[in-house]
């Protein structure tokens, strides 16, 4: 297993970071939301927030890669439909770059690494 964190930043308005959240409660994230996201090889993702930065971390298996995500997403209506959906929520982060919505962070620090 292989984990990698990543970051982006919702639009700094309380009614929007709330309807964000209302979104990613499990009744309400689509089905085949979660299903692309298991297609791609990600067996576990989390999601944290403080103000309006959100934090995300996925555990993946062999099969995942972004660039496979990058083109299974693309080809799928339904998540296309939801990306779209979440810019209203999302912004990029003020380093990105243009379109740029998630961003991989560099681990720093491990515990457990001798």
């Amino acid at each position: 297993m292989k984990k990698y964190c990543l970051a982006c930043d919702l639009v700094d308005d309380e009614a929007l970071i709330a309807e964000y959240i209302d979104w990613h409660k499990s009744e309400n994230v689509w089905p085949e939301i979660k299903l692309s996201i298991l297609d791609a090889g990600i067996t576990n993702m989390e999601i944290f927030r403080i103000g309006n930065r959100l934090f995300m971390i996925m555990e993946v298996n062999e099969t995942f890669s972004f660039e496979r995500k990058a083109v299974m997403d693309a080809s799928n209506p339904k998540v296309q439909s939801w990306e779209e959906l979440m810019w209203k929520f999302q912004q990029s982060l003020p380093f990105a770059t243009k379109g740029e919505k998630w961003m991989l962070l560099d681990q720093i620090f491990s515990l457990n690494e001798k």
